[in-house]
Order: structure tokens, then C-alpha cells, then sequence
């Protein structure tokens, strides 16, 4: 069964920044692609970033050029950073395994307030 730790959520002001991570185990991290998710309060889940194993990445239009997704694979962990938070970025934020329409598995959840 997958593992999944993550951390980095929290309470920032707008214009803020914040570092979520996440250190997965029991499969085979640094062959599969990754992916950030967020659930925003009364919301569906919204895809926010991807990457292969290789370091590509994709970004969701309303993230793009205030987050970056990175990896280190030799300790199986996922990274967010989070630039020039907004109010709408509120939410609860789920690493997976996978990319955008074929995700199979994904951690508890961290979560990231903006407020002023």
C-alpha cells in the first residue's frame, strides 16, 4: 500500500509563499510521473501540476508562473513551491501518483490558508 507524508501547509498572507512537500513509498517513485491536486472549500478536485521522471512539467493555467513542481527522486519526495499566493489558492492540497485523467493514488492532504 502506498505511503504518504506530507507537509508545508499552513496560513499565509496573500502575496506570501509556501513549500509543500511529500515523501511517498512502496512503489516506484522515480519512474512515475507526479502530480499536485487541490480541493478548494465547497469544490471538486482541480489538477494543479505535473512531472515525469525525466523533470517535464505541466502546470495548470491558474498556478502557472507562481508555482513550481520538482522532485528529488533519491528521497522519493515531491515538491510545491508556491509564489504570490491568492485568496483562491485556499485549499486543501493532495500529492498523487499520476498525471492529469490517470491518477491512482494520493496522500491525506496538507492545508494552504490565504488570508489576510
Amino acid at each position: 500500500q502506498v505511503q504518504w507524508v506530507e507537509s508545508g501547509g499552513g496560513l499565509v498572507q496573500p502575496g506570501g509563499s509556501l513549500r509543500l512537500s511529500c515523501a511517498a513509498s512502496e512503489f516506484t517513485f522515480s519512474s512515475s510521473w507526479m502530480s499536485w491536486i487541490r480541493q478548494a472549500p465547497g469544490k471538486g478536485l482541480e489538477w494543479v501540476s505535473c512531472i515525469n521522471s525525466g523533470g517535464s512539467t505541466l502546470y495548470a493555467d491558474s498556478v502557472k508562473g507562481r508555482f513550481t513542481i520538482s522532485r528529488d527522486n533519491a528521497k522519493n519526495t515531491l515538491y510545491l513551491q508556491m509564489n504570490s499566493l491568492k485568496p483562491e489558492d485556499t485549499a486543501v492540497y493532495y500529492c498523487a501518483r499520476g498525471t492529469v485523467g490517470a491518477l491512482t493514488s494520493w496522500g491525506q492532504g496538507t492545508q494552504v490558508t490565504v488570508s489576510s
